[in-house]
C-alpha cells in the first residue's frame, strides 16, 4: 500500500500582527471548519508582531500537525503577510480570512464549494459580511465599496471581507501591490475569471484592538483604486500562442 500523503485540497492562510490573544482559539476553530476539505493545512503569517504571537502559534503547533508558521522580521501590512503566505502554500485552492476572529472559518466550505461548483472559470469566491459591527465601521465600509463599485464596477458589495476562496494559479496572475487583497474582485474578473460571492456573518473581534487600517483608510484607498482603474483601462485581450514546429509549420 502506497505510503505518499494525499495531495493537499485547501491551504488556509491567515496574516496576524500582535494578536496572541486570538490564536489559540481561531487555530481551533479553522481545523474543526475545515475537516470536511481534509487534507489540508493552515498557515499563519506573523508579520512582525511584536507580542507573544510567535510564542502562542509555536504552542498551538504542538497539537494542529497541520499548522505552518511563517515570520516576517519587520511588518510589511496585510497584503505582503497573504502574499508570504500563499507563496508557501502547497495547495491549489488558498483560503483567506482576518486573524483576529471577525471572519467566521464556518463559511470556508460554503466558499470552496462555490468555487468548485463554477468550474475552472471561476477564480474567486469571496466573502461579504452581514450583520457588520460598530456603526463608524459600517459608514466608512459603505462610502469605501460605494466608491470603489462605481469606479471599478466589480460587481462585490464588500471587497475588504478577508474571508476568501481562490485558486493560487489565479492569485499570481494578479499584479501585487500594497492592498492587492482589497481590489482582487476587478483584478480577478481582468484576467477573465469569474467572481462567485458568498454572505458571511461578521462577529466581534475576540481580543485586542485592530493591527490593519480600515482601507488604510480613505484617501490611500482613492490612490490604490486610482492605479486599480488604470490598470483595468490598459488591459488587452492576451493573443493565442502557439509554439511552431520544427519544420515551420505551426502546428502542435
Amino acid at each position: 500500500m502506497s505510503t505518499t500523503p494525499s495531495p493537499l485540497r485547501l491551504s488556509v492562510v491567515v496574516p496576524v500582527k500582535n494578536e496572541a490573544g486570538n490564536i489559540a482559539a481561531l487555530v481551533a476553530e479553522i481545523g474543526s471548519a475545515c475537516g470536511p476539505l481534509s487534507p489540508f493545512e493552515v498557515v499563519y503569517v506573523d508579520d512582525g508582531s511584536t507580542d507573544d504571537t510567535h510564542e502562542a502559534l509555536v504552542r498551538a503547533q504542538h497539537s494542529h500537525p497541520w499548522l505552518r508558521i511563517v515570520r516576517h522580521d519587520r511588518s510589511g501590512g496585510q497584503s505582503a503577510a497573504v502574499r508570504s503566505g500563499v507563496l508557501r502554500a502547497r495547495a491549489p485552492v488558498i483560503a483567506t480570512l482576518d486573524g483576529d476572529g471577525q471572519n467566521d472559518p464556518s463559511f470556508i466550505p460554503a466558499l470552496y464549494a462555490a468555487l468548485d461548483q463554477g468550474g475552472p472559470g471561476i477564480g474567486l469566491a469571496q466573502g461579504q459580511r452581514v450583520g457588520r459591527k460598530g456603526r463608524w465601521k459600517r459608514f466608512q465600509s459603505k462610502i469605501a465599496n460605494g466608491v470603489r463599485g462605481k469606479i471599478l464596477k466589480d460587481a462585490t458589495r464588500d471587497t475588504g471581507c478577508g474571508l476568501k476562496v481562490f485558486r493560487r494559479d489565479v492569485y499570481f496572475s494578479l499584479p501585487y501591490f500594497d492592498a492587492l487583497h482589497r481590489f482582487m474582485p476587478a483584478l480577478v474578473t481582468r484576467e477573465g475569471f469569474g467572481v462567485v460571492h458568498r454572505d458571511v456573518i461578521d462577529r466581534p473581534r475576540f481580543t485586542g484592538r485592530s493591527k490593519y487600517g480600515m482601507f488604510d483608510r480613505l484617501w490611500v484607498g482613492l490612490l490604490d483604486m486610482a492605479g486599480v482603474w488604470w490598470l483595468i483601462r490598459r488591459r488587452r485581450p492576451a493573443p493565442s500562442a502557439t509554439e511552431a514546429a520544427r519544420d515551420g509549420s505551426g502546428g502542435p
